[in-house]
Parts: C-alpha cells; structure tokens; sequence
C-alpha cells in the first residue's frame, strides 16, 4: 500500500496567515529582554523594568514589521554595542517567528539605573 500524497497548493489558493500587532510585539520584547539579561549591569536594572516594543506592520507582497522598542539599561555599559545587539538579535527572532521581514528595529534608552545612584538612594555613599 503506498503513500498518498497531496498536491501542492498554490500560494494564492492557500489562504494567509494574519499575525496580531501586539503578538509581534511580545516576540519583539521578550527577544530584547533575552539580550538585557545577559548585559553589563543587568543587577541594576529593576525587574518591572522590561523592555517594550510597538509595531507598525505593513502590508505587501511579503508583510514586513517595523518595531520601536523602549529599554532600560544598567550604567556604565557600553550603549551602543549592546543596543546593536538587541537590534540584531529582535530582527532575527521575530523574522524566524513570524515570516516577516523587519527592515527596521528603532531602539530608545529610556533610563539608565547606576550603582552609585542606588548607593546614594539606600543613604551610602563611597
């Protein structure tokens, strides 16, 4: 007895696949907080603190999403560098998931946290 295979269906006869905004934004943040944590001074940073992300997904031939992500950061680090890796690293985890493309991650710093801001708030300085 052999195997039946189907036939394969045309793309446009397949149907689609319509991802939420927010969904893509939880993939966006939850990629950026898998970065944060292993970054210089992550300690500082307060765990209600995690990333956020907003979307905007445009509708094409190949749907591609463009995200904006707010973060904050432990001080001193290097800023740039680990914001180049948040944006490479969102990029990849939500094109993997999504099929999308991401032409652009835009990444803003909200907050820096520092060890000597903590130490003067808890009443030591050194």
């Amino acid at each position: 007895m052999g195997t039946l295979v189907p036939a394969q269906l045309p793309a446009s006869e397949r149907g689609g696949l319509r991802i939420a905004d927010r969904v893509i934004a939880k993939i966006a943040a939850q990629a950026a907080g898998e970065v944060l944590s292993g970054a210089p001074g992550a300690h500082l940073v307060p765990k209600d603190a995690a990333p956020h992300a907003a979307v905007s997904v445009r509708k094409g031939p190949r749907n591609a999403a463009r995200l904006r992500l707010t973060l904050e950061l432990g001080y001193p680090v290097d800023i740039g560098s680990v914001c180049g890796l948040v944006r490479r690293h969102v990029t990849s985890r939500v094109e993997a998931l999504t099929g999308m493309t991401v032409p652009e991650v835009a990444v803003e710093v909200e907050r820096l946290h520092s060890a000597a801001v903590r130490r003067k708030e808890e009443g030591r300085v050194e």
